[in-house]
């Protein structure tokens, strides 16, 4: 999120990550350390991209994927590529230059803006993706009525109404260059209730949110197999009856899965078994592939937290501890963590669907399409 940059001659910003001196920047040559960093940075700009679009195209083309949780993480991936498309690569220009901007101030601001919206636009799809698989796991039948595609677009529609809100307040106190020369492209600002505003607002309140919902995912989870184990224990007490219901519940794995209320519908069905080895038998047996099942999506609800705290939590402590004018970063530890934030449009889309059988067989069906063409 390079809208949080370096400090300007006229005052502290939000990072004050001190800048060259500008007699310095025209000496400055792209030395083979930095052409290493160009091309590093330019190949996962590249594969951000990539692999966003790899996500959109098969959730746009294939019916079978038009759900409204893959709204979602469609949209996601849109706001990933646009990180990827209109962010990243302007980044890598200005790092080319060592921070002397060569765009403009028109430029300048558009991309600060765009910046932090996406970045925090990002953030906010986890949360809401978080928020919709806890309402469906545990308000099934109410939230199954609710579940559309306006639902989504409404959702998405609120995310980058906060965004917006979020990222445009410097816009207004921004100070604008009256000598005519524009070499850095930073935000001039020295509020400590915005630092604390958008830091919150972009991270630190979804964090906790996103935090709270896996957590109750988990236990709703829990519960959910635990129910099972009853219901198996009562259906072994049953030896004298030839015929008798069992319920059961579905496996944790489909936490993630597309669309959860197909799965939490099980949670009302019930299978008439005519004999009780057959029952003992298919029941153990079913048990033990959800308890798998289990143990898997639980890592892959840890791999989705533990992505998002590694790439962005670094970058939001700095920024709150910049803001408090507790620190100084070095210009390069500022872009390493920048782009550690970066890298997250990079994974989401890969831990958003690579779970996913449907979006699996999706994208292999889409790739023979092209093959064959």
């Amino acid at each position: 999120m390079e809208s949080y940059p370096r400090e300007s001659a006229s005052g502290p910003n939000l990072t004050k990550c001190t800048a060259p001196p500008a007699s310095s920047l025209q000496t400055v040559q792209l030395t083979d350390e930095m052409a290493v960093v160009v091309v590093v940075l330019s190949l996962l700009t590249f594969l951000t991209a990539l692999i966003n679009a790899a996500v959109i195209i098969p959730i746009c083309t294939t019916k079978k994927l038009h759900l409204p949780a893959n709204y979602l993480i469609c949209s996601l991936a849109v706001t990933d590529l646009l990180v990827a498309l209109l962010v990243m690569p302007i980044s890598i220009l200005y790092y080319m230059t060592m921070e002397m901007w060569p765009l403009g101030q028109v430029v300048c601001e558009l991309w600060l803006s765009v910046d932090m919206t996406c970045c925090t636009c990002s953030i906010l799809h986890l949360c809401a993706i978080a928020l919709d698989r806890y309402w469906a796991i545990t308000k099934a039948i109410e939230y199954a009525r609710k579940r559309s595609a306006r639902h989504a677009a409404f959702m998405v529609g609120m995310i980058w109404v906060i965004s917006v809100f979020i990222s445009m307040p410097p816009l207004f106190w921004r100070q604008r260059s009256s000598s005519g020369i524009f070499q850095q492209c930073t935000i001039e600002h020295d509020h400590l209730g915005y630092t604390i505003y958008s830091t919150f607002g972009a991270f630190y309140i979804p964090m906790i949110i996103i935090l709270i919902l896996y957590y109750r995912i988990y236990n709703a989870a829990k519960t959910l197999y635990q129910k099972r184990g009853s219901s198996r224990h009562l259906s072994s007490r049953s030896m004298g009856s030839q015929n008798y219901q069992v319920y059961h519940t579905f496996c944790v794995s489909d936490l993630s899965n597309s669309d959860l209320t197909l799965a939490t519908d099980k949670l009302n069905a019930t299978i008439r078994i005519p004999s009780f080895e057959k029952n003992i038998d298919g029941q153990d047996e079913k048990n033990q592939i959800c308890t798998s099942r289990e143990r898997k999506a639980t890592r892959i609800l840890g791999l989705i937290f533990g992505a998002f705290i590694i790439c962005w939590l670094p970058f939001f402590i700095k920024e709150l501890l910049v803001g408090l004018q507790m620190i100084e970063p070095s210009p390069l530890i500022c872009d390493f963590l920048t782009w550690l934030g970066y890298i997250n449009s990079l994974i989401n889309p890969l831990l958003y669907t690579s779970f996913n059988d449907d979006f699996k067989l999706a994208f292999k069906k889409l790739l023979k399409r092209k093959e064959h063409a």
